[in-house]
């Protein structure tokens, strides 16, 4: 392909990639799977959902001694079909891209049973599994394959799945808070306040927020919670007014929701910034909402992403989730160990704990814990579309 030299990617090196600024601080937050594919801007996304993936050779796998086999656990049938759908897709074109024979990916679908599918998974030889993508079905897959002795790397972003053979490469709260938060205190802001929704992201959420800005200098003045029904985030922030003026203050739910509350907030604190979570680089249509204008929120970069997604959209007709770089980037991971492992060995675990990291879509990342630490840019919504305020670091530390 044209551009493939462009999206393969090279060993990661300290001096050439992004580092992530602080430690993780998010325990178990639940997998978010957003409702629809995500466009590079300014174009607006297709809402007709990417088409049904192709289905792999019917040839008995066990009997293909020539590629690595890997199997690719997500949802191709019922209500995350489309997400599910949409990582399988691109796998497949980070095959293509990278001109990779060594590697052989059989997807299983998770929607009929997650443990289910990884044993099928094994049973066809099976020796690395990318995948699942929720929570549930990493506690029912990691146990099986275990006893195989087959890693499993995870889309799920819940924390607490995270240990023994079970890598996650989901978007971690925690990280995307923290940096946003250091972001703010280098801008000179100080006091903070907090808007988050009751449940397990929220309470994860909180917790993330408050260390953050502890741990940044600031002092958080108010935090306040509220229920998922219509109005409850307009109401929290009339209660929230009640301590204002504020620097800064987070709202850590999807965008629209902030962009309830955001002309409550800003009624009592006019020269407030608005901030925002990893959950707005998911959403159609964040930057086109006017009430969030100058909001600043931490995320993967996009700049690959784009190019990816309109290659995406040539190849299978519609726009791309934008969790789906998850599985290409899994791919490209593999692709790179593959190099060094050998045609029916085990998968060399150990190589996911390089130091140095990988390099994908969303840039550099590396696990730590089993969790993936990311390089996070600063973005702010700006007129309609995203600016890049504060670029990803440029190296992991060392």
């Amino acid at each position: 392909m044209a551009d493939a030299v462009l999206l393969e990617q090279p060993r990661v090196r300290v001096g050439k990639w992004f580092a992530l600024a602080g430690a993780l601080l998010l325990g178990a937050c639940q997998t978010v799977v957003p409702r629809g594919p995500a466009p590079p801007p300014p174009q607006q996304r297709p809402v007709d959902q990417p088409p049904p993936v192709q289905q792999p050779s019917t040839d008995d796998p066990i009997r293909d001694v020539q590629r690595h086999r890997v199997a690719l656990l997500v949802p191709l049938s019922g209500g995350n079909a489309g997400v599910g759908q949409s990582i399988a897709n691109a796998t497949q074109l980070a095959l293509l891209d990278t001109q990779n024979q060594q590697v052989r990916i059989t997807n299983y679908d998770t929607a009929t049973g997650a443990a289910a599918a990884a044993s099928r998974a094994i049973a066809d030889g099976a020796q690395l599994i990318l995948g699942p993508l929720l929570a549930e079905d990493v506690r029912a897959v990691a146990p099986v394959a275990a006893r195989a002795r087959v890693p499993v790397i995870s889309f799920s972003n819940d924390a607490s799945v995270a240990g023994g053979n079970a890598y996650l490469m989901g978007y971690l709260p925690a990280q995307s808070i923290e940096r946003v938060v250091q972001f703010s205190r280098s801008r000179g802001l100080g006091t903070f306040a907090g808007l988050v929704p009751n449940g397990l992201y929220g309470e994860r959420a909180s917790t993330a927020f408050l260390r953050a800005v502890e741990g940044a200098g600031g002092k958080v003045v108010s935090l306040q919670t509220y229920d998922r029904r219509p109005g409850a985030a307009a109401q929290a922030a009339t209660r929230l007014n009640g301590q204002a003026p504020y620097d800064a203050v987070l709202i850590a739910d999807a965008g629209g929701t902030a962009a309830v509350a955001a002309p409550v907030v800003k009624r009592a604190s006019p020269g407030t910034r608005l901030l925002g979570t990893e959950l707005w680089n998911s959403e159609a249509g964040v930057a086109a909402r006017p009430q969030l204008n100058g909001a600043w929120f931490a995320s993967v970069s996009d700049t690959l992403y784009r190019q990816y997604a309109a290659k995406y959209r040539q190849r299978f007709g519609a726009a791309p989730y934008r969790l789906s770089s998850l599985g290409y980037d899994a791919v490209l991971l593999t692709v790179r160990i593959a190099r060094d492992w050998r045609i029916g060995s085990d998968f060399p675990v150990s190589r996911l704990r390089d130091p140095d990291g990988f390099a994908g879509l969303d840039g550099a990342f590396r696990f730590r814990d089993n969790l993936a630490e990311r390089a996070l840019e600063v973005q702010e919504i700006r007129g309609g579309t995203t600016v890049v305020v504060s670029p990803a670091p440029s190296g992991f530390g060392r």
